[in-house]
Order: structure tokens, then sequence, then C-alpha cells
């Protein structure tokens, strides 16, 4: 199995791993475990948040690898209550000390909680962590075309990052459009949507013909579309499997089969009424 994972360049020139590990839902207590598993597999980049409350795991599995820091790429992200500059600066040293580093590598603001209507606030609180280069790359998740474009003309940092929902099922084309007009590198979470695209017909053939799991088809189409991507699991077989995806390619039929199957099937909230 390669586990040469290559890398997207971020629009201040950060190199951040394509493939990642991703820790939602996964208790304090076992996050440990399976960021130690997803390591020794291969990940280099990790992305957790403070909401998640298991950046004290992530940071325990990183301290105990004995691999330089330079090498991991660690991603969390800022939660809805801590919105503002001061509370931004507040949550941020909150959760480097959780996490027990020096800096970040990749800071997102969580959601826009338009209501809330604090998230460029925070950004401004954000540009300031990064000139301090105690975050090396800044960016946000759900954000969209906007929200964005309020960041953008207000002016300083343009988001290197938007980690967005994104799977077979919600593929989130013109979103990803204005990201590459502007860019921005798109993230996929819920790569998969929870399994609900994996019985997908067009999936499963592709898999059968491959010889890979419909997981891995999914992921090879992320990577093929350009797409970061952070796939969790917490079982070691299935972790090692999601990242044995650089040994074949889909076919230009392929992508045009899992590009049919785009049906608005959103499996987490809406970014303009979540707050």
């Amino acid at each position: 199995m390669s586990t040469t994972v290559p890398t997207v360049t971020l629009n201040n020139g950060i190199e951040m791993p394509q493939l990642g590990f991703g820790v939602f839902q996964v208790p304090d207590e076992e996050t440990t475990a399976a960021v130690a598993t997803a390591l020794e597999a291969g990940y280099r980049s990790i992305d957790t948040a403070a909401v998640y409350g298991n950046e004290r795991g992530v940071g325990k599995a990183l301290a105990a690898s004995g691999l330089p820091r330079g090498e991991l790429f660690v991603t969390t992200k800022l939660w809805n209550a801590d919105q503002g500059h001061d509370a931004t600066l507040r949550a941020f040293d909150a959760s480097l000390d959780r996490l027990g580093l020096e800096y970040v590598d990749l800071y997102l603001i969580h959601w826009p909680t338009p209501a809330r209507d604090l998230y460029a606030d925070s950004w401004r609180a954000i540009g300031k962590l990064a000139a301090e280069g105690r975050i090396r790359a800044a960016g946000v998740s759900n954000f969209r075309p906007a929200h964005l474009t309020r960041l953008i003309e207000a002016g300083g940092l343009v988001p290197a990052v938007n980690q967005v929902e994104l799977h077979p099922g919600l593929q989130q084309a013109e979103l990803r459009a204005f990201h590459a007009a502007h860019g921005i590198a798109t993230e996929a979470w819920s790569p998969l949507a929870q399994g609900a695209v994996l019985d997908d017909p067009a999936i499963t053939a592709i898999a059968a013909r491959t010889g890979k799991s419909p997981a891995q088809v999914v992921l090879r189409w992320h990577l093929q579309l350009g797409n970061l991507v952070i796939p969790k699991s917490v079982t070691p077989a299935r972790i090692r499997q999601n990242l044995d995806v650089f040994d074949f390619a889909l076919t230009e039929d392929d992508l045009a089969a899992i590009a049919a199957t785009d049906r608005d099937l959103r499996t987490g909230p809406d970014p303009d009424a979540f707050n």
C-alpha cells in the first residue's frame, strides 16, 4: 500500500496533505488511540475542533508519536459561541493549550452563524494570529459565497480553505467554482455522506470493476476533483483502507457517472440557518 499522500498548495504557499484524518464524533478517550493508528498508517494531517471535545486526545497522540512537528498538519476550529474578536483570541489560546502545541497549521471559523453577525470580527482576530505566526494558514468552514465575499471584500486575508459538506450526493459545484476563482481550497467533511452514498449503483459498479471498496472509490473521486478530504473512522482496518487510494484512478466515464448522482443530499445543517 502506498502512503505517499500528495499535497495541495494553499494560497499562502503552505503545503497541506490532500488526504487527512478527521475525529468528528470520536469521544476524547478514544481519540488518542484512533489518531495514533492513523499516524502509524501514514496520515500526517489531523482535523479536530473545539466543539468535538477531543483536542486533548489529539494532542496526546501527537506528543506520543515521536514525529517531528514539522511533519504534522493540525487543524482545529473556532466554535460558534466563541465568535467575536476578543473571544476568538481566547478560544484559540484554549485550543492551543488543549492540543499542547505552540501553533496550529490551519485554524477555521467553524460556521458563519449569520444571525450572530460576528464572523468578520472573528476573521480579523484570526488574521492577527496568523500575522503572529501562531496559525500557518487561516480558513473557514461551511461558508457560502456571500459569506466568503464579505471577507474578501473587507481586504486582508483571503481564506486559504473552506471546509464544507461535500460528497457525491452534494457536490457543491457552484461553491467549488467560486473557490477556484478566488484561490480557496475546497475541503470535504462528511466525504462519504455518513455511508449514504456507498450503495449507489454507479459507485458500487466502479468498486466491483476496480476491486476497491465503495468508500475507496468515493475518496478517489474527491482526490481527482482536487478536494482536500478528511475521512473519519475508529476501526483500524478502515483507517488504513481509507488511505489506500493512490494505486488506481477513475476514468472520465467513472467521473461522469458519479457526477450524475448529485441530488442535494445534505446530512448536516444548512449554513444559512445554523447558529
